[in-house]
């Protein structure tokens, strides 16, 4: 055999070393828990015969506690490029057969790598994640490693979309990464994310608490809002993942993709004439609503368990994709809090960051009151919302379908903040508050001293509403740009989509803004 042949075995043979990971003994372990590998997860995500590997023969350089006596090509991780439906990602998953998963320089250095190479040719980058943390032998290099992935995640911010799936253990520094990208994926029952674990939890605090009950995926999706979406098998996640790429663009420079729309842009939809209570505090579904208005009634829900009086998530409205967000009145009548206000502004500043209009339907009696709010500084975070929604400069349309009352009306993509098409419903409320706070205000003094207070009060509610229970005030300082017939909704946005699809607006040039943190 010739020398080139023999080095070519050599290759081959290598390659198969490099594929096995940590030896099919641990594979067998990773399959008896439920779970994929990284290699299979790779492949699941991406187009069959399209992955090209990075760095297959890195091993790690590590030479304290005996651990240079063992290691395996790839340590640990696997890293390259490939097409997800013909569209450049790149992906990094980490693979829990080799140390388990555990972070050294060296692999740290590959996901660097494509980060780097994702960041330099605009594209997408997916991390999936199922690692046990630092590994401790390599001490200071293993945080280094994790400091230069963070570092990457910051500057790609905005820039090229980054989503996040956590197949199995991500604990102390490793969470920082997926916080820093703009979808977590959290499987139920074999993925949690935590500062610090159970043990520490226990000897500081004497709190006993499991796992999952610390930062399993229905705490973290429902609790603190870490995670986007909490599945039940990681085929969902990476069909989650495959979904979310759909409505995104592969960079801040492009467009998202157009798909052909075979739903009417001129559909009507009757049921929305008559959705709207004639109790104004009787609630109704927002979903309802979105549903009867997108394309083929296709919602691609964010954050669906957490703060749930506020409904974001993707569409497409005759092909085209949008952002949306909506009150939910069937939840605390659709009032805005501190949940509610920083899933909102996260995601409108990820559609404004990536060029997605975002539709907002509005339907809010005001912001929670209380002291565990105000104490909560629900200030700034309903400051955040209305940051974000102010500093966007993507098309923005907003359709008030029944009540927009005080702050809660500015916030919500008013006029006032660019909003560039606002239209209003009919029955539409616009207003500084309701009917019976605003007549304490304005008539307190005359309701005590009334012979008939309860009378009076309702003869001023009725004055109260016939001047604001309708969006005509509003419309006369052009403030809402024209009423419409709720069943005419769908053709009406994709009207005003069309027409602010060449907007051009720029904010002021400076080295960064000061988002109320």
């Amino acid at each position: 055999m010739s020398n080139q042949l023999e080095q070519i075995k050599a290759l081959i043979s290598l390659r198969e070393k490099a594929r096995i990971g940590g030896g099919q003994k641990k594979i067998d372990s990773q399959h008896a828990k439920g779970k994929y590998t990284a290699r299979e997860r790779i492949n699941m995500l991406l187009d069959e015969g399209s992955f090209e590997e990075f760095d297959m023969f890195v091993t790690h350089r590590c030479h304290n506690f005996g651990i240079e006596k063992t290691t395996f090509l790839g340590d640990g991780i696997v890293t390259g490029y490939g097409t997800v439906d013909g569209r450049l990602v790149y992906v990094f998953a980490q693979d829990f057969t080799v140390f388990g998963g555990s972070l050294s320089e060296s692999l740290a250095l590959k996901i660097c790598k494509v980060q780097d190479a994702a960041l330099k040719n605009g594209a997408p980058i997916i991390g999936l994640n199922d690692s046990g943390g630092a590994r401790i032998q390599e001490g200071v290099n293993a945080l280094a490693g994790y400091t230069e992935i963070f570092q990457r995640n910051i500057l790609a911010s905005g820039v090229i979309p980054q989503i996040s799936a956590i197949f199995g253990p991500c604990a102390g520094g490793a969470v920082y990464s997926p916080a820093l990208t703009d979808f977590n994926i959290m499987r139920k029952g074999t993925s949690y994310m935590f500062l610090t674990g159970p043990t520490v939890v226990k000897s500081v605090l004497g709190e006993e608490i499991s796992q999952e009950d610390l930062g399993g995926a229905s705490v973290h999706a429902s609790k603190s809002g870490v995670a986007h979406f909490a599945v039940d098998t990681e085929e969902e996640a990476i069909s989650v993942i495959k979904e979310l790429l759909s409505y995104m663009p592969q960079n801040n420079m492009e467009d998202s993709p157009v798909v052909e729309c075979n739903d009417p842009i001129n559909r009507l939809e009757d049921s929305l004439n008559e959705i709207i209570p004639d109790n104004p505090n009787k609630p109704y579904d927002v979903y309802k609503v979105i549903e009867a208005i997108v394309d083929n009634g296709k919602f691609l829900e964010v954050h669906a368990d957490y703060a749930k009086n506020l409904v974001v998530g993707f569409a497409r409205f005759n092909g085209k994709s949008v952002g949306i967000v909506a009150n939910q009145p069937k939840v605390l009548a659709g009032v805005l809090d501190i949940s509610s206000s920083r899933k909102g502004a996260r995601f409108v500043r990820f559609c404004d960051a990536f060029n997605i209009p975002i539709v907002t339907l509005v339907d809010v009696p005001g912001f929670l009151p209380g002291s565990q709010q105000e104490y909560g500084a629900v200030i700034l975070h309903g400051a955040k919302l209305l940051y974000a929604f102010g500093e966007a400069t993507v098309p923005k349309i907003t359709v008030v379908l029944r009540k927009a009352y005080g702050g809660a009306y500015c916030v919500m993509s008013s006029k006032h903040l660019r909003g560039d098409i606002n239209y209003a419903w009919p029955g539409a409320e616009i207003a500084v508050m309701g009917p019976s706070g605003a007549i304490g205000v304005l008539y307190g003094k005359e309701m005590k001293e009334a012979a008939d207070p309860k009378a009076f009060a309702a003869e001023k509610e009725k004055e109260y509403r016939d001047a604001f229970a309708n969006p005509y005030n509003a419309a006369k300082y052009g403030y809402i740009d024209d009423v419409i017939e709720p069943r005419n909704t769908r053709f009406r946005i994709i009207r005003a989509l069309q027409s602010t699809a060449n907007k051009r607006l720029t904010n002021p040039a400076k080295k960064h803004d000061n988002l109320p943190l």
